[in-house]
């Protein structure tokens, strides 16, 4: 079932959260209007994908209730939050079909748990290349055992993980409603 949750997330301009802040409590496509740069944060409550380009493109990443006094060292990048995407609270069942190859094709399995390796698992040397979610938030990873780059995936189609820049993902797991 799911429902709504109200996050609440608030950026600092400069690390260690000084300068001027924003609080934030809804998807935000484009952060620029409301500060120049971001150099800290404060995630107050729920789960969040913040995203170093405006409309939630370029790198994503992960973020649940904690301080982040300096996230820009933790990504080993100098490029600030740009966007970000609350996760709605999700306490239901999930669900997901995962393919082998783009557009459905190849290989599919039906998974309702976390997999830490499409290679070990199926024999997909290759990850999985497309999906489709039915139920739940999902975080797929370009590598085994959770690690490398991470995309967020929630209910809905996804034909081909091209369009994540080439893609292939070879973990993902499931966003737990215990994770808020």
């Amino acid at each position: 079932m799911m429902g709504k949750y109200l996050g609440q997330i608030v950026f600092y301009e400069d690390r260690n959260f000084m300068g001027r802040s924003w609080e934030c409590s809804s998807d935000c496509p484009d952060m620029s209007s409301y500060m120049n740069r971001c150099h800290s944060f404060r995630v107050m409550s729920g789960c969040w994908m913040v995203y170093d380009q405006p409309n939630y493109m370029g790198h994503q990443y992960f973020f649940r209730k904690g301080e982040y006094s300096d996230y820009m060292s933790m990504w080993g990048s100098n490029n600030w939050i740009r966007s970000c995407r609350m996760i709605p609270r999700y306490s239901g069942s999930y669900r997901v079909r995962v393919y082998e190859r783009d557009n459905y094709m190849g290989q599919m399995m039906e998974m309702t748990d976390d997999c830490e390796s499409f290679m070990e698992r199926y024999h997909w040397s290759n990850g999985c290349m497309s999906c489709h979610v039915m139920d739940g938030h999902w975080l797929m990873y370009e590598h085994p055992n959770y690690m490398g780059r991470m995309w967020y995936f929630g209910p809905g189609h996804y034909r081909s993980f091209r369009d994540y820049g080439n893609m292939r993902f070879m973990s993902m797991r499931r966003i737990m409603d215990s994770w808020y």
